[in-house]
Order: structure tokens, then C-alpha cells, then sequence
């Protein structure tokens, strides 16, 4: 086998190389050896360090080599051989090694619920002890790459990143919504708890980054929650409740089917009337709390003749004030005052919403309850609104008890009414 006269290195791979093994081992005493920048050559032998080399080029010999005198017995100038390792290692700093962590589940905030969530980012390392990272972390093989570097370090390191993502996350109570606004602090954080891990392999962390915390996707319920979250974010941008989409969907999914049943597309009126008609349903069985409009409106039955039936419970005027609009100026003003401040128009209550209406309205603008039992001098069923003929002990529409059976009670709004009080004092009703 020839002896070998020079040894150099010069990386040829597109992937970064932290260290190389030269192929050669027979070598003498006389071989010159070249170290480009950013390198470091080392020089083992029956297991044992003979000697580092920085950038430049020198002369394998005993003056460089004491110990080849007392491994090999080689006089100094000759050319007798000699069998070592020679490795050069890269002590360029890289700073485009990528990590990611595939999956953590944390209790987020925000949400009040589990989130299955995976990080990614960047980080740079530097070879600054190349005896302890030749030893500790290359080992036996011939060419250790950035690939050799990740998958080598990659179980210990990606425990150690979640539980310092998921402990920062914890200590400052920081929610998925929060985290993308903490991410410079996020970084350091996980810097100087990972440093630590790498000087074990002769190795300094000189950059680490998190670029992304984002939810984990890859899976079904991560799925379902991004879908969930995006719905919410879509609700309170429009201003209505999971509730209302139902009832929405549920009436949109019965005109279809009515239209189809029938031919004409969406249903036309008929489907109209049966979804809006199921609606008000909804509503009632939920107790009103599905679609509540300012004042209960009038609602249309399916059974045809297009006359607006009054919603079974109508709730009687409260004494408390409440700001309504003055139906001759539009603006707005309290139910207490019985003159409009801004254009001394008279407050004309409805006897069961307590809009202002016009003198001549026969019916509320809100509710649409009947105002003429009021104005001819009769009176309001407190219940449904119609008008009752005078000394009626029943209402002639829903058979409800007459109000005005009690002298207390005022046969408008039916409020409580003071023995000697010759107004009603919520709607100014004369007695």
C-alpha cells in the first residue's frame, strides 16, 4: 500500500458536513497535511489523541507529533510509516438546522379544553470542543452530516423543547390565541433551556428560533377543533349564536325539501311560511331565547288568509323605564316621560310592547297589537292585544279574564293602579 504525502478535505456535498474521516490511514511521517478556514484537523491513533491542526498547512513529523517517537519508535526525518485517523471537523456556523415537534397536547385558557398543537423553527450550532464532539456524538462513523446531527439528538431534544414550550405556555398563562404575540420571548425561553443539552456534545447553540405554534391537523379531532374554532370566529364576526345557524340550516334544509316535494325550487311562499313557522316553534320550545327581536312581532300561520295571529304570551308593560323612539321625531327617548323632550309630541304607549305610536295608528308599529279598543275608549286585552267590548268579562278572541274586572288594575297596560289615582301613572290611562 503507498504511502500517503498529502491529506486535505474540501466539502463537495450539498448537505452541510460537520465532520470527515479521512479515507487514508497509512501515512508518514513526511505527509503534509492542509487545513482550509473554518476547519480543525485532529489525529488519533490506537485510540488516543495525538494532536490538533488549525487552518494552514503542516508537516507530519515528530516535532509536530511527539508522541509518534514513543507510539512508533520513528527517527525524525525519515519517511517511515505510520497508521492514524485523521479527522477534520467543520466549525462553519450553520444556522438553517430545522426542528419540529410533531405533537402536544396542553390545556389551553382560552378555549378551556385540550389542544393538540405542533411547533417548528430554526436553530444554529458551532463545533467549539471537536475532541468531546468527535467522542461524544460522531462516534464511528466516517462522515457526519446535518441529517446525522438531527436524527441523532432528535429524541432527547424534542423532549426537551415540549416540556419548555408547555411550561412557558403554563407559567404565563398564555392561551392559543396569545402565543404568535409571544414568540421572540417564546425563542429565548427555549434557548437558554436547551443550551445546556448541546454543551454535553461540544457543541454552543449560537441561534434558535420558533417560527410556528400552530394546531396539530393531522388528525381527525385536531380537525374537528380547527373546524370548531373557525365556526366561533365566524359567529362573533356576524353577530349571531350556534342556536340561530340551527334554526337557520334546519329552515333552509325544509324549503328545499317542500320545493322539491312540490316543484317549485325553493318552495316559494308556501315553504316561507312552513320554515318561518317552524321557527317561531323553535323559538317557543327554547323559551324565546333562539331569535329575540327588540319586540315581539307578529307571526304568520301556514294555514293560509295571510292575517297575522299575536304570539300566545304577551308580557304586560313594565313600570321601569326603557328608552323607545317618539313616533313623530324618530328620536330616541324614556318611557317615563310623557312628552317627547325634543318635540313635545304626547307619548301614545302600546298597552303591550309600550311603543310610541301616532294618535290615529290602529295598530302598534312594533307589535302590532290593536290600539282602537284604547283610543274609542274601551278596553285591551292584556294578553293578545285585541280590542274587548265594554262590559265584557272575557276577551272575545283568546277567552282571557277582562283586566278591568279589578278597579286596581289599569284595562291599558295592567299595571297597579292607587284607589285615588284618576290616571294610570305608567300609561296615562283615564279611569
Amino acid at each position: 500500500m503507498a504511502l500517503i504525502d498529502l491529506a486535505s478535505w474540501k466539502p463537495k456535498s450539498s448537505e452541510f458536513v460537520f465532520a470527515y474521516r479521512y479515507p487514508q490511514t497509512n501515512l508518514s511521517t513526511n505527509t503534509q497535511l492542509i487545513v482550509y478556514e473554518s476547519q480543525e484537523a485532529l489525529f488519533f491513533s490506537k485510540g488516543q489523541l495525538m494532536g490538533k491542526f488549525g487552518p494552514g498547512k503542516h508537516t507530519l513529523s515528530t516535532e509536530n507529533l511527539p508522541l509518534l517517537r514513543s507510539l512508533f519508535g520513528i527517527p525524525f526525518g525519515g519517511k517511515n510509516p505510520f497508521t492514524a485517523e485523521v479527522w477534520i471537523v467543520n466549525k462553519l456556523m450553520p444556522a438553517n438546522l430545522a426542528w419540529n415537534i410533531d405533537r402536544m397536547t396542553i390545556h389551553d385558557p382560552d378555549f378551556d379544553t385540550q389542544l393538540p398543537l405542533t411547533a417548528s423553527g430554526q436553530y444554529g450550532l458551532r463545533v467549539v470542543d471537536s475532541e468531546r464532539f468527535l467522542i461524544n456524538m460522531v462516534g464511528t462513523k466516517d462522515v457526519f452530516t446535518e441529517s446525522d446531527m438531527t436524527s441523532q439528538a432528535k429524541g432527547e431534544f424534542t423532549s426537551k423543547s415540549k416540556s419548555a414550550i408547555m411550561k412557558f405556555m403554563i407559567q404565563n398563562h398564555l392561551g392559543f390565541k396569545q402565543i404568535s404575540a409571544y414568540i421572540d420571548d417564546l425563542s429565548n425561553y427555549l434557548k437558554k433551556s436547551i443550551a445546556p443539552f448541546w454543551d454535553t456534545y461540544g457543541l454552543e447553540m449560537t441561534k434558535f428560533y420558533v417560527s410556528t405554534v400552530e394546531l396539530d391537523t393531522s388528525t381527525q379531532d385536531g380537525r374537528d377543533i380547527r373546524d370548531a374554532i373557525a365556526k366561533q370566529t365566524s359567529m362573533k364576526l356576524t353577530g349571531h349564536t350556534w342556536q340561530q345557524e340551527q334554526a337557520f340550516d334546519l329552515a333552509n334544509n325544509t324549503v328545499s325539501q317542500v320545493g322539491n316535494a312540490v316543484g317549485g325550487g325553493q318552495g316559494g311562499l308556501l315553504g316561507s311560511l312552513m320554515a318561518l313557522s317552524m321557527m317561531n316553534n323553535m323559538q317557543g320550545s327554547m323559551g324565546g331565547g333562539m331569535i329575540q327581536p327588540q319586540y315581539n312581532q307578529p307571526s304568520f300561520g301556514s294555514n293560509g288568509g295571510g292575517q297575522p295571529t299575536m304570539p300566545q304570551a304577551a308580557p304586560t308593560m313594565s313600570s321601569q323605564a326603557k328608552t323607545i323612539f317618539c313616533s313623530n321625531c324618530s328620536k330616541k327617548r324614556l318611557s317615563t316621560e310623557r312628552f317627547c323632550p325634543h318635540c313635545g309630541t304626547e307619548y301614545n304607549p302600546c298597552p303591550r310592547c309600550g311603543a310610541d305610536n301616532n294618535k290615529n295608528s290602529k295598530r302598534c308599529v312594533s307589535c302590532g297589537a290593536s290600539l282602537t279598543g284604547a283610543q274609542g275608549g274601551g278596553n285591551i286585552c292584556t294578553k293578545c292585544g285585541s280590542p274587548i267590548a265594554p262590559g265584557a268579562a272575557f276577551c272575545g278572541v283568546c277567552g282571557s279574564p277582562v283586566a278591568a274586572t279589578n278597579p286596581n288594575v289599569c284595562p291599558r297596560c295592567g299595571s297597579s293602579l292607587p284607589p285615588t289615582a284618576s290616571f294610570c301613572p305608567t300609561c296615562g290611562f283615564k279611569r
